[in-house]
């Protein structure tokens, strides 16, 4: 199967996408990995080669990474479906699938996997708040936004979809085009800031985010379906991935300090810190030995801390 992966970042989420491309390239992956960004490159991506509309870096046999500089008005968390549009319209019409994944995410599994899941419905995991029953107010609220937009509700879901991984074959890309025009029409009703990550959770039609705007999608559109619960992404125990999907990234987390104030590394931190050597480098030898001391401090905290009486 012909498939590629994409992500978004900027700023120092470039640590991400680097843990994330090696993660992948672990468990098998070769390819072409597609990263749109805004600001600078990492100083971990050379040397470039020049080409069309991107930079190629070469990261291992096989397997490249491909920066799109981008100028979008819009917060890189709304311009998901945008960015995997373009690539399969002008990028690389030949991928019979596409997935896109957050840079606060790390793969655990071989990635043979990941293609034979997309080959059976539209690929989702549950979000860590995974359910939202068909009556909830939220859903309502969107049901009754989006029939008011000229778009009906076809399906019923009591569950509820993290927006940080997607995968799915060229023919079911219609969820994209619907995911894109339902953030638009909730904008062009000053519903929706698509500058903005985070809209208010109490301000009707509720829609929060484009993880809201991507399972409304879902209610309105007829795209089969293959989802994996909580554990898709590590929220409870899982095989598959780790999402670090706390404010406070593991490039940027203290993990000692953290771990004594009670908040001992997560499974994604240690998924992000197992993936910054090879075959990227991302890190200095001392810094990456250091980092590795205070993540094992950490860990060694946080169990003693879950071990003590009322721990």
């Amino acid at each position: 199967m012909r498939s590629t992966v994409c992500t978004l970042f900027e700023g120092d989420y470039h640590f991400g996408v680097g843990a994330l491309v090696n993660s992948l390239y672990y468990h098998g992956f070769r390819g072409v990995f597609w990263a749109g960004y805004r600001g600078a490159l990492p100083v971990w991506a050379h040397p470039l080669r020049e080409a069309g509309g991107y930079q190629e870096f070469a990261v291992a046999k096989d397997c490249v990474i491909r920066f799109i500089p981008l100028d979008t008005y819009k917060h890189l968390n709304n311009y998901k479906p945008d960015f995997m549009l373009r690539l399969w319209e002008s990028h690389c019409p030949e991928a019979e699938t596409l997935f896109y994944i957050d840079p606060d995410i790390t793969i655990k599994c071989r990635w043979s996997f990941f293609e034979e899941w997309a080959s059976r419905g539209l690929a989702l995991c549950e979000d860590m708040y995974n359910l939202m029953p068909a009556d909830h107010p939220f859903r309502l609220a969107w049901r009754e936004f989006a029939e008011n937009s000229g778009f009906a509700c076809s399906r019923e879901l009591q569950r509820y979809f993290n927006a940080g991984f997607v995968g799915l074959r060229q023919g079911d890309r219609d969820v994209l085009r619907l995911w894109q025009t339902l953030m638009t029409a909730a904008e062009q009703q000053g519903l929706f800031d698509c500058r903005r990550m985070w809209m208010d959770q109490h301000a009707f039609p509720h829609l929060r985010n484009d993880q809201d705007v991507l399972n409304l999608a879902l209610m309105v559109g007829a795209t089969p379906l293959s989802t994996i619960g909580a554990d898709g992404m590590d929220f409870i125990p899982g095989i598959f991935m780790s999402h670090a999907a706390a404010v406070t990234k593991p490039w940027r987390k203290p993990m000692l300090p953290k771990a004594l104030n009670g908040v001992p590394p997560t499974r994604a931190d240690k998924g992000f810190w197992q993936h910054v050597e090879a075959p990227i480098r991302l890190y200095s030898k001392p810094h990456l030995l250091w980092r590795r001391i205070d993540l094992l401090m950490g860990s060694a905290v946080g169990r003693l801390i879950s071990r003590a009486p009322g721990g």
